[in-house]
């Protein structure tokens, strides 16, 4: 079964640098190249969807400096760097909670968002400000809104108010640098995900990870829980 829908966990960036002698900040740097990078090759590859683990609600509790830093980065992302997702035809979305985000990164994003929704060659999915139990919280909340009762709701009306609403399930989730676990990544879409775990740090994932991983996917038989 081919790979439709691709998401990353970007771990790896600050020991990257670290074992280079380099900042930490270079290693976000660095680690922001290479989504361009791989995204590039997955479209190469068929793949139509990528999600990235690119700031999560728990990243709050790094150092200003550097959660200043990475804000910085997101917003070049979505501005200057805006020409080269048009270039390439891809789509951006934005995947995550608004508030705590500065009202200067928002507005990239819906402008982001709105220059690119006519992009049809891929999807580029940045979870910025995600966390997998928020998106269940906030998609909760959105049908206590609209006053459903208790009694008419199904997955299928969670997952239609969950911020990844209208985009495929994941069909694999790599972590890379070697920790083995999902860290609260797409809870609720990503539950058939198969996963996989690599121990390269992500600014050294390059093309030949990107193929073994979805070598290995394919010699793998997705049951979907039977």
């Amino acid at each position: 079964m081919p790979i439709k829908h691709l998401a990353i966990i970007l771990d790896g960036n600050r020991r990257w640098a670290k074992k280079r002698g380099l900042p930490t900040l270079e290693g976000h740097r660095r680690g922001y190249d290479n989504v361009k990078t791989i995204g590039l090759a997955a479209l190469d590859r068929g793949i139509g969807h990528l999600t990235v683990f690119a700031f999560s609600t728990e990243n709050w509790k790094r150092s200003s400096e550097e959660v200043g830093y990475l804000m910085d980065l997101l917003y070049h992302a979505l501005t200057a760097e805006l020409g080269f997702y048009m270039e390439n035809n891809v789509r951006l979305k934005v995947v995550g909670l608004r508030e705590g985000l500065s009202e200067k990164l928002v507005s990239a994003i819906d402008e982001a968002e709105h220059v690119t929704s006519g992009n049809t060659r891929g999807q580029l999915n940045l979870c910025i400000n995600y966390g997998g139990r928020a998106e269940i919280v906030a998609a909760v909340r959105q049908l206590v809104a609209d006053g459903v009762k208790s009694e008419d709701v199904t997955e299928e009306l969670i997952s239609s108010k969950t911020w990844m609403a209208g985009i495929p399930d994941p069909d694999l989730i790599i972590r890379t640098s070697g920790e083995q676990r999902v860290s609260g990544f797409l809870t609720w879409s990503g539950v058939y995900s198969e996963l996989m775990f690599v121990d390269t740090y992500w600014p050294a994932f390059n093309e030949s990870n990107l193929d073994a991983a979805i070598a290995a996917y394919e010699n793998r038989e997705r049951r979907f829980g039977k």
